[in-house]
């Protein structure tokens, strides 16, 4: 690892940072590059000992307080609505900002964070891009406007944030083959998977250890349900990204995915047992959280008794249930508390969100509320009633809107799955009939899929019997 860059190497790199702590801009460095390669460095305490270092070594750093609590908000697991502590820090930095002589770069870095910590996630992303026209080198801009775009789902713009600098970043440049990884990732999203998979072998070439180069594979190896490949992969390369702390479990989960597929539900689950729900009790990371909740509804989907393992994994959603910050978390915060029949929670939740939703202010995601998130949020609910008919009526009109709440192609489908187990049980023949549709338009896009074949096997048994 290079020497971290003290205040005249991020001067020289034309990203001037207003402090005079070369300690300060050296901690920031750590704590970028650890966000951006996703692993703690324990030698320097993790993220968390190294944004305190960087405190220490200068308390009025704007920017050091711009990385501190992006980090916090990007993580989604707090709000400044909830969080009185968050509130009045995020307020602090404002406040300090305008009382520096800031470059025009760290002051459009203080207002996207700002539009952020206010719910207005569309916004900020365009105020990291503006940031990117001027600074295509700024990597903090680049990765909060690449993860806020994946929050929004927001596909293509996530990919062309990063084509629109990807020539700056010339080889020379610190992380630079993490970019390629970025791209990657974009790219599959938007459904390129032959160039997002030459990049992301391209910077694993550079740097075996990218686990987020590593997981745009594992998705391409997903969307064509090539599951050989994918469990080969996931085998050889699993000692080079196990140690990403940050990312681990949601590669086991795509690990577990292929054998879900493949309908080996002891394996899915001996990778859950082993890897994904010790990683997420020990972090509670909504990343890993979401994993967990995903992962068991699909076995459940698919028949399986997954025990009272809905119960560990409630035990840390619960109290996120009035958080509100992403749709994507509360679907699956309620997978939870329905897996776990845990009806207070299911209640808090649901309730909260219809409150705030009356009056979104300037929240991008609460103004979802009505068309997108309560009809998503209702079909989960009637689908654990069996109230079939009903969840397809809900879940269906907005199957193509679904894509607004944010995730990947490979998260978001497990509520094409829910649909189809919902058509295939409803009692009407109309339903019955798109189940076979949706599985025939699934069938093309994945073609031999051995989840397809096996609902496809139902469908056509409830066919002949009907």
């Amino acid at each position: 690892m290079a020497p971290w860059r003290d205040c005249k190497a991020w001067q020289d790199a034309g990203l001037v940072l207003s402090t005079t702590s070369n300690e300060a801009c050296k901690m920031f460095d750590a704590a970028l590059t650890q966000y951006v390669t996703w692993t703690n460095d324990s030698s320097l305490g993790g993220i968390e000992g190294s944004l305190s270092k960087l405190q220490a070594a200068d308390p009025n750093f704007t920017m050091g307080q711009v990385i501190t609590h992006g980090l916090t908000l990007i993580g989604t697991g707090s709000s400044v609505r909830l969080d009185r502590k968050l509130d009045d820090a995020i307020k602090k930095m404002s406040a300090l900002s305008q009382s520096q002589p800031l470059t025009e770069r760290e002051k459009l870095h203080v207002a996207a964070l700002e539009l952020f910590a206010d719910g207005e996630l569309p916004k900020a992303c365009d105020t990291w891009d503006q940031i990117l026209q001027n600074h295509p080198t700024d990597l903090l801009a680049l990765k909060f406007a690449h993860d806020t775009y994946f929050y929004l789902g927001r596909q293509i713009q996530m990919r062309d944030s990063i084509a629109r600098v990807y020539p700056h970043w010339t080889q020379d440049l610190p992380l630079s083959s993490y970019l390629k990884g970025m791209y990657s990732f974009g790219l599959m999203e938007t459904n390129c998977f032959d160039r997002a998979e030459k990049l992301a072998y391209e910077a694993l070439a550079i740097n075996q250890t990218d686990a987020w180069s590593v997981h745009t594979i594992a998705h391409v190896n997903e969307m064509k349900a090539d599951l050989k490949s994918g469990l080969e992969f996931m085998k050889q390369t699993e000692n080079n990204w196990k140690g990403s702390d940050m990312l681990a479990c949601h590669n086991y989960w795509h690990w577990a995915l292929y054998f879900i597929e493949k309908g080996d539900y002891e394996a899915a689950l001996t990778i859950y047992d082993t890897h994904i729900a010790p990683r997420c009790q020990t972090n509670g990371t909504m990343l890993d959280v979401v994993d967990n909740c995903s992962m068991l509804y699909r076995l459940q989907l698919e028949g399986v008794n997954v025990g009272d393992r809905w119960k560990g994994v409630n035990h840390l959603t619960k109290k996120h249930a009035s958080d509100h910050v992403l749709i994507f978390n509360d679907v699956h915060i309620l997978m939870a508390s329905l897996g776990a029949k845990d009806q207070k929670t299911t209640h808090e939740l649901l309730t909260t969100l219809q409150e705030l939703v009356q009056a979104p202010g300037e929240a991008y995601e609460l103004k979802l509320g009505p068309r997108l998130s309560l009809p998503l949020l209702q079909a989960f609910v009637e689908f654990e009633n069996g109230n079939y008919d009903k969840t397809v009526e809900l879940l269906f009109p907005i199957r193509y809107q679904v894509v607004e709440i944010g995730g990947s192609n490979a998260q978001r489908d497990v509520f094409a799955q829910m649909l189809i187990h919902a058509a295939l049980n409803c009692k009407s023949k109309a339903n019955q009939k798109l189940a076979r549709c949706l599985l025939i338009e699934r069938d093309e896009l994945r073609p031999n899929a051995p989840m397809t074949e096996r609902l496809m096997r139902k469908a056509f048994a409830v066919h002949t019997l009907g």
